[in-house]
Parts: C-alpha cells; structure tokens; sequence
C-alpha cells in the first residue's frame, strides 16, 4: 500500500472507516462501515458521496472551439463540434483496429473542452492527446482538483441546498456552482444509474466540502464496492472488463454514442484512428455482441465464466466480463459477450462455475431502468 498513490480525500476516508484497497495505482475506499450492499440501496434510496478524484481530469483548449472540437475529432468518434456550450457526452478513444483504447467523458466550457478519463489509463490517454492534438492545440493535465459524485434521488436537493443553481441543471448539463462558498465545476452525470453530479473541486477545498455534503440528512459516503454494483445494474461498461482495446463498439453495443455526423454519409463521417473497422462493423455485422445476463439461483457469475450453448457438451458462445449480486434487483446480475446467434432477450445459456453448468438467461439492459432527471 505504501507504493500506492492517494487523492485528496484520503485521510478523510481513513477517518469515515473507509476499508482502503488498492485501485489503478491508488489506495481507495472499496466500504465504509455501512457495508457494500447497504451502501448500494441506500444510493439508490437517498444519496451517496464517491471519491472519483483518482480518474485524470484534463483540460483541451485552442485558438476557438471549432478548432478545439475538430481536432479531437480525429481521436474520438462522437460529434464534438456539435456540442453545445454547457454540455456533455460520452466518448471513447479508438485505436487502428477500431477498438476502444478508453471511455470517457467530455464537456464544453466556453472554448475549451474539459475531458475525464479512467484511472488506470490517463498517463497513455494524455500522452495520446498531446501527441495527435499539440502544439496547435494544448492539452493540460488537472492535477489540482479532486473529483466527487454526489448520486441517487436525493442528490439533486442535496446539491441544489448549496446552490439553488444546480435545480435548473438537466442530465448532461454543465457548468460552475458554488458550493458553500468553494467554485466548482459540475456535470449532472454519473455512472450509477441514478440522478446526481460530477463535481470537480479544487483539492485544497475538497475534504470541507465533502464534509458539508456528508452533513446533508440522507447522504452517506459509498465505496468502490457499491459504485461497481450500481453501474452493473445500469448496465454500464467498466473499461477493461466489458470494453477494452480489442473491443470494437458496435460489438460492444455502444453504437448510440456514435452521433451520425460521424458514420458514413454523415458530414464529417470517419477520421478518426479505426473508422473503417467500425464502419465495417455497421454495416457488416459483428460475431459477438454485448449483452446483459440474469443467473438463475442466487450465485453470482463473476467476470471469465465462460458459457456454453448446452447444458452439457455443446460450444463455448461466450464468456461473463462483469457479474456480482444486484441488490436493487435481489439476485446475480452479469455482462458478457456471446456470439450474435445467442444475443436474443431469453435465450438460455450454461455458465461453467467450478466445473459445473449453470443456467442464465440473455437479459435486456438495464437490469434497473435510468432515472435521470431530463
């Protein structure tokens, strides 16, 4: 642990009885006392407080937005220059091949472009933005910020109870609050399902805020543990399990957040690094497809179970990249690949755990429905 970098929040989580494990190079809070599976229905119940300070957060900016927007362009496959000021979209980066190298998100502030990134791939995310994007366009690491997530019901009047301003926010929108007293710079976003915020506050005012947030009736600090439970219920990819730099998103279902101004006969369709794997991939289909999965019994099906089209003998059509036990749902929920023949809702598959074969049933996504203030 000691090699292990730690966020700003740090000492706070040590003091809140955090269990700290290590997490893409840091020491981070897998539970609080409460429990993982407590802290899951209380944020789908009320409000909970994530630490997310360890994902990069990077600011892209140029001589304009049009600039600024074209020239992530050629890395992304998303409609950038479309973006509205204010707003925010979910990315990924591609490589030659078409797969996915990271998901992320990306938000216009004014003329630049505020992007976050996933922990355990920032250092190749911001070399790979500094190599394709600068010197006519400068990219510049945040490393004096944290970043917290206030999610669940009760997140938007806990939020707005700081900065009446964070009421008129809609999913996606985002801007500057001002939260007892500190600036910050929020997303009405989140990646557990529910209602909430991104927040991106200076790391000096940081712990205070996360304290005055905590004194909020309803909202309790929630670990790693329950955010994973929570984003696989709403059918969310966790980079490196369900997607990776092998995964093409067409395989990966992701297909909704590839804007037509980008697929072909759009008006800016392709230039970005794999275009014509992904272009193939529409229009020719892929082998496999990303699906949801529902076990049958109570035992979850964790990531590498690999599944069969039999309950005995038969071929292996896929394998499980994410599985736990849904508590909102009250049973095992998963995520895998199987092959397109077997990505129909209630087709029924075999999962080999521990040498025996067990029946799951193709699911549709999610297994708990969004509930996004829009």
């Amino acid at each position: 642990m000691s090699d292990l970098q730690q966020t700003p929040l740090y000492d706070l989580h040590l003091e809140l009885g955090g269990k700290m494990v290590p997490f893409a190079g840091y020491s981070m809070p897998v539970q609080y006392p409460m429990g993982v599976m407590k802290e899951h229905l209380h944020t789908r119940a009320a409000a909970g407080v994530f630490d997310v300070s360890h994902m990069g957060q990077v600011m892209v900016t140029g001589p304009s937005w049009d600039a600024v927007a074209l020239a992530f362009e050629t890395l992304v496959p998303m409609n950038v220059l479309g973006l509205e000021d204010g707003r925010q979209r979910y990315g990924f980066f591609t490589n030659d091949a078409g797969g996915i190298e990271d998901d992320l998100m990306f938000a216009r502030r004014g003329d630049d472009l505020f992007v976050v990134v996933n922990a355990a791939c920032k250092a190749a995310d911001i070399a790979r933005m500094k190599a394709a994007l600068e010197p006519e366009i400068t990219v510049t690491p945040i490393t004096d910020r944290a970043l917290v997530a206030v999610q669940g019901p009760a997140a938007g009047a806990a939020v707005a109870s700081l900065d009446a301003a964070a009421d008129g926010m809609r999913f996606m929108d985002f801007g500057t609050l001002t939260l007892d007293g500190v600036e910050v710079w929020a997303s009405r976003s989140g990646y557990t399902g529910e209602d909430g915020f991104e927040i991106s506050v200076p790391e000096a005012q940081a712990g205070a805020l996360v304290r005055r947030l905590l004194e909020i009736k309803g909202v309790e600090p929630i670990g790693l543990g329950a955010r994973d439970s929570l984003r696989l219920e709403a059918g969310l990819c966790l980079y490196g399990n369900d997607i990776d730099a092998g995964t093409n998103p067409v395989e990966a279902s992701l297909t909704w957040a590839i804007q037509k101004a980008r697929r072909a006969g759009g008006e800016r369709a392709g230039g970005y690094p794999g275009a014509d794997a992904v272009q193939a991939a529409f229009d020719d289909g892929v082998g496999r497809k990303r699906v949801g999965l529902a076990p049958e019994g109570r035992a979850p099906m964790r990531d590498g179970t690999p599944l069969f089209d039999a309950a005995t003998g038969g071929t292996q059509v896929g394998e499980v990249t994410s599985g736990s036990f849904g508590p909102t749902v009250g049973g095992p929920v998963a995520m895998g690949y199987v092959s397109e023949a077997q990505a129909g809702i209630d087709t029924m598959l075999w999962g080999e755990v521990r040498g025996k074969r067990l029946p799951v049933t193709v699911a549709k996504l999610p297994f708990v429905a969004a509930n996004f203030k829009r």
